[in-house]
């Protein structure tokens, strides 16, 4: 039997998806160079990238925890085939063509390409504040299990026991009276995962750190970046996001930051690059101790010391007021990352495909704020 299906009468004219996608395709059309050197010219037929793009924003806007389950809803969902292009009678690709395709998505800088697209068609379009701007960062929890941290010198050994015995996949382990840092151990899983905890009387958790920034108009996602877990990635990623903001012609006036931000070094290079910093600080205790004002210092110390001077009178303005308001909208963009994008924990090993996840998530985060805006 045959039938005749207009798959374009099947979705509604008012489904959200439908300004997504208009807006995916223009943004894709433009990387059509791109795509064409991503896409190989030997071999069987190779699953085209934008189709893969499409898939991964789709596992992104609908919560799906796997890109197998991605190929499962596309092998039967006429929405989701509607959306990746493809035809109702089309064979759906394997979910290895993920795995396999991903190095070279990362090789041609296809989705930081489309990321930076929808950053352009967001400011293009006068949604996006033109000077102030604030930035944060989140942990996301590793892959690896707590069990596969262990110290950086040990090396299994199973050569020594050729019994046929009952080896369990997941055996008992026992931390106590062990002392495990970074600088001793390793996760055998994911080795570039760091134990971290962000702040006082929490775990230490085996992670990786994602930054944002974002405008203090709407809350759109500028930038992003994904690095490792210590105390010092904020602040050096906080400057590499502004510094390719400045790239991109982008003047940023304002930086607002919480109070994980509050160090001299920090407010001294944002000030040399024309930002004026707008920064919690952590006022506990004499305020002359911690701003600088007491005892002897360093001199190589003082500028720094004076930039934190700097700041804190900055604390009584309205500006900084207005930038400590808008600076909790970049929170809401994490909690769409984290809870939505299923990026809480990551389900992938290697730090450079967490960055392509992150970059994606806060692509179809922009797309979903961008429809609303421009619906309103």
């Amino acid at each position: 039997m045959f039938f005749a299906i207009n798959v374009e009468d099947r979705i509604a004219a008012d489904h959200p998806l439908r300004p997504i996608r208009r807006m995916v395709d223009e943004e894709l059309a433009k990387l059509t160079l791109v795509f064409e050197r991503a896409y190989s010219c030997t071999g069987r037929p190779s699953v085209p990238p934008e189709r893969l793009l499409k898939a991964m924003l789709l596992q992104c806007l609908y919560s799906i925890r796997s890109e197998r389950q991605v190929v499962d809803r596309l092998d039967t969902d006429l929405l989701f085939r509607w959306f990746c292009g493809m035809d109702p009678a089309e064979d759906c690709f394997d979910a290895t063509a993920f795995t396999h395709n991903r190095p070279r998505l990362e090789e041609h800088g296809v989705i930081g390409a489309f990321f930076d697209g929808v950053v352009k068609r967001a400011v293009d379009a006068g949604l996006t504040s033109d000077e102030h701007f604030s930035v944060d960062g989140t942990l996301i929890d590793s892959h690896a299990a707590m069990k596969s941290v262990k110290p950086i010198d040990e090396r299994d050994d199973d050569g020594g026991d050729d019994s046929d015995g009952f080896k369990p996949r997941n055996p008992d382990v026992d931390f106590r009276g062990q002392r495990r840092t970074n600088a001793t151990h390793r996760s055998t899983t994911d080795p570039e995962a760091r134990l971290y905890r962000k702040g006082v009387g929490q775990p230490s958790r085996l992670c990786h750190m994602a930054h944002a920034l974002s405008e203090n108009r709407h809350g759109l996602l500028v930038a992003v970046a994904c690095g490792e877990a210590n105390g010092t990635a904020e602040a050096a990623a906080a400057l590499s996001m502004i510094d390719d903001l400045h790239r991109r012609g982008v003047r940023v006036a304002t930086a607002g930051a919480d109070k994980g931000y509050d160090n001299g070094p920090l407010m001294l290079e944002l000030e040399g690059r024309g930002v004026e910093p707008h920064v919690a600080m952590n006022l506990s205790g004499d305020i002359r101790d911690v701003v600088g004002g007491r005892g002897r210092r360093v001199k190589a110390d003082r500028p720094k010391i004076e930039a934190r001077q700097r700041m804190h009178a900055r604390l009584d303005t309205e500006a900084y007021r207005l930038s400590q308001r808008c600076r909790k909208k970049v929170e809401e963009g994490f909690g769409w990352l984290k809870t939505v994008a299923g990026l809480t924990r990551t389900k992938l090993v290697g730090r450079w495909k967490l960055d392509q996840q992150v970059h994606l998530a806060a692509a179809a985060y922009n797309l979903v704020r961008m429809c609303k805006l421009l619906a309103a």
